[in-house]
């Protein structure tokens, strides 16, 4: 049997026999080919828990549309263009409108990224802004203590829309919904604050009911105060396979249960080897992002097993209390004890891993600098091909395979 799985731009396959796979972990024969415009179109036509837009939003009114940035696998430009003829509609001006990629703690796009996202039309339309999260508005503080500091612009306007995907996030349950406003415009020390949370059990992916993570998102969205979303869920082609528009809460669960339909897969039991991929660029552009796919295969690997990650990770660590972190340790859980002792937004992922490395060993196969990976508590691998011989050492013999790793969430049958 071959297996694929992609990495950056680029396929590489691994040759397995039959009867050692256990199955391929991939999103329920998602619909292809869709009218992605007519999707988005119909949504905004038929909002879930709200008016339409156009019959929200005043003429005379400022307008911040709040979307997700480079590194999240979001169409903007697929979905901008009909939620700006819905304000037009309205009467609401050009000159009106801003639009704000939601950095969180990453790093600032170049123009060219913008115009990408935005698209050439309405990136000459309206203002494109990255969030700066040195310039924000106090708006208040949630029962758990996160401090509510949001964009000024975004908080500036009077009306305020938020796009984005939906997909399992590792602890905030899923992306999408409030999540574009925290932290997708907050600032860094709210977002540790949140963030915090993630070591406890309830802070899972595919949780959204009693996660204290998204509850605290979600009120801190409420205190902002969000207009109208519009979520899209993609298949592994990253077309547009769903859209759902209207109240922050209600689109975005709906949105949340097709996502379910499609990419929550049932496993029979745990594999030796599970091998996964982020799904290729941009979502493993590098090991700050690359590493959600790692938390959703630990799902599927039994323990003393391996995890074969793969994913391009051109850009290297991504992130700097990261990068020092994972080249810093070590040892797995002197990072996790530590992480509960002194929570540091960015170097919670290092932490992450290293949950997952209690558990199992992971080879990394990438193209970052082998010297580099071969510091971290993660173990090089040229190809996927290298990485499954060196993983098989100490008898491992079942595999699972997720080509879709940061999508698919794997669920053991009870």
């Amino acid at each position: 049997m071959e297996l694929s799985f992609r990495i950056g731009s680029r396929t590489e396959t691994v040759s397995v026999d039959d009867e050692r796979v256990l199955g391929i972990l991939e999103p329920d024969d998602l619909p292809e080919g869709l009218d992605e415009e007519a999707l988005v179109r119909k949504a905004l036509a038929n909002p879930v828990g709200s008016r339409k837009l156009s019959e929200i939003v005043g003429a005379d009114e400022t307008v911040a549309i709040v979307t997700s940035d480079i590194t999240r696998p979001c169409p903007t430009w697929k979905i901008l263009p009909s939620v700006l003829d819905e304000l037009y509609r309205a009467g609401v001006k050009k000159e009106n409108i801003t639009l704000v990629f939601g950095l969180g703690s990453h790093r600032h796009q170049t123009e060219a990224e913008m115009i990408h996202l935005a698209g050439e039309k309405a990136y000459s339309e309206i203002t494109c802004v990255d969030s700066d999260p040195d310039d924000t508005f106090h708006v208040g503080t949630t029962e758990r203590g996160t401090p509510i500091d949001i964009d000024r612009r975004v908080m500036a306007a009077d009306r305020r829309i938020c796009i984005g995907n939906v997909e399992y996030h590792y602890f905030a349950g899923y992306s999408g919904g409030a999540k574009a406003i925290m932290p997708g415009v907050s600032t860094r020390d709210a977002i540790q604050y949140n963030h915090r949370h993630m070591v406890k059990p309830d802070s899972c992916a595919g949780r959204l009911e009693g996660n204290p993570v998204r509850e605290d998102i979600e009120e801190a969205a409420a205190k902002v105060g969000v207009d109208f979303i519009v979520n899209v869920v993609l298949n592994t082609r990253k077309e547009i396979v769903c859209a759902e528009a209207g109240d922050v809460t209600a689109a975005h669960r709906k949105a949340c249960a097709y996502l379910d339909s499609y990419y929550r897969r049932e496993i029979d039991e745990q594999a030796d080897i599970v091998i996964v991929s982020q799904g290729g660029a941009p979502k493993d552009l590098n090991l700050y992002q690359t590493q959600k796919a790692l938390d959703n295969a630990k799902h599927a690997v039994r323990a003393g097993g391996a995890v074969i990650l793969c994913g391009s990770c051109a850009e290297g660590f991504g992130e700097s209390h990261f990068e020092e972190w994972m080249l810093k340790y070590t040892e797995p859980h002197d990072m996790v004890e530590e992480i509960q002792r002194n929570f540091i937004l960015g170097a919670h992922k290092a932490a992450a891993i290293a949950m997952v490395r209690e558990k199992a060993d992971i080879y990394l196969v990438s193209d970052m600098d082998p010297a580099i990976v071969a510091k971290t508590i993660l173990k090089p691998a040229a190809s996927v091909e290298e990485a499954l011989k060196l993983a098989e050492e100490g008898g491992r013999k079942t595999i699972l395979a997720m080509p879709f790793g940061g999508s698919t969430l794997p669920k053991l049958k009870q």
